[in-house]
């Protein structure tokens, strides 16, 4: 015998129970694809610990709903406090069970609960700076960002994709294209596509010394990237923090510095970042 497949709120229903339509000019774009909301939770990788679930922007709930079903306790972040009071209401057994938390607030200023996994369809206009608070914690994150940001996190080295967010990303995760979602799945619909990302995390193949510095060098080169990487580490030593770039270039292969910082894997960013550590004192930077 299965169980019995569970029935979810009506995405158009919460938003009418909450009163909302959704603001474009306040990066509010309710996804209501019942098919894409149901899939979302089963992305996360086998195996995941599904313990504390963590979803930031929980809108009207239609995904806090299919979270409950799919871990033990739920914790969302959710900035409105209108809305942050609809979903206190709307899930108040959850709540009173203990199974659902809600925490008003800006995802990037509160103190996250400790969590498990997070799967979260992200506002737009934060979503790297929430990717990136979420990503060095080490957790199996399933979330959804405009595709052009997603193309880019998971671009290789030699492609027009690749850059800072692509080497910074990966540097925490394996990350991956699980579905691509159109405008259409969204209401108020958004002007681009959209694109679900599963990053699981490890450890990266190589070793960095200096975290701070391996991604604020990164960040340095890509500012001139269609420079080599000879110029561009002379030409950013403001940004990196270098005190001695020249040390750096004398000490550098020649086939790294003939190269431009896009055609660098993380590997190779990786290696010379150490080289730089070792050949230059190093500043704060920008």
């Amino acid at each position: 015998m299965t169980d019995a497949t569970p029935e979810f709120r009506d995405p158009d229903d919460l938003r009418r129970r909450a009163g909302v339509r959704g603001d474009p000019d306040r990066d509010q774009h309710f996804l209501v694809d019942d098919r894409v909301l149901d899939r979302l939770p089963d992305y996360l990788p086998e195996g995941t610990d599904r313990s504390r679930l963590l979803e930031i922007g929980g809108g009207t709930g239609a995904l806090t709903d299919r979270l409950l079903a799919a871990g033990d306790r739920v914790a969302v972040v959710e900035r409105d406090r209108e809305l942050a009071a609809f979903l206190r209401e709307e899930f108040a057994d959850a709540v009173a069970d203990g199974a659902l938390e809600v925490i008003e607030g800006d995802a990037l200023e509160v103190d996250l609960p400790r969590f498990t996994a997070s799967v979260s369809n992200l506002p737009y206009g934060v979503s790297s700076e929430v990717a990136f608070r979420l990503l060095p914690l080490g957790r199996p994150l399933v979330l959804m960002f405009q595709a052009e940001f997603a193309d880019r996190m998971v671009a290789e080295s030699g492609t027009s994709e690749y850059g800072r967010l692509s080497v910074s990303a990966q540097h925490y995760a394996d990350v991956e294209i699980v579905e691509r979602v159109p405008p259409e799945a969204f209401d108020p619909q958004p002007r681009v596509d959209s694109a679900v990302v599963r990053c699981v995390p490890r450890d990266p193949s190589y070793e960095v010394g200096d975290e701070a510095f391996f991604l604020r060098f990164v960040k340095a080169l890509f500012t001139q990237r269609r420079k080599t990487v000879r110029n561009a580490i002379r030409n950013t030593a403001h940004i990196s923090g270098l005190q001695e770039a020249d040390a750096v270039v004398d000490a550098a292969d020649e086939d790294t510095l003939s190269k431009r910082p896009g055609d660098l894997p993380p590997a190779a960013f990786a290696s010379l970042t150490e080289l730089a550590r070792e050949t230059s004192a190093i500043g704060p930077g920008q």
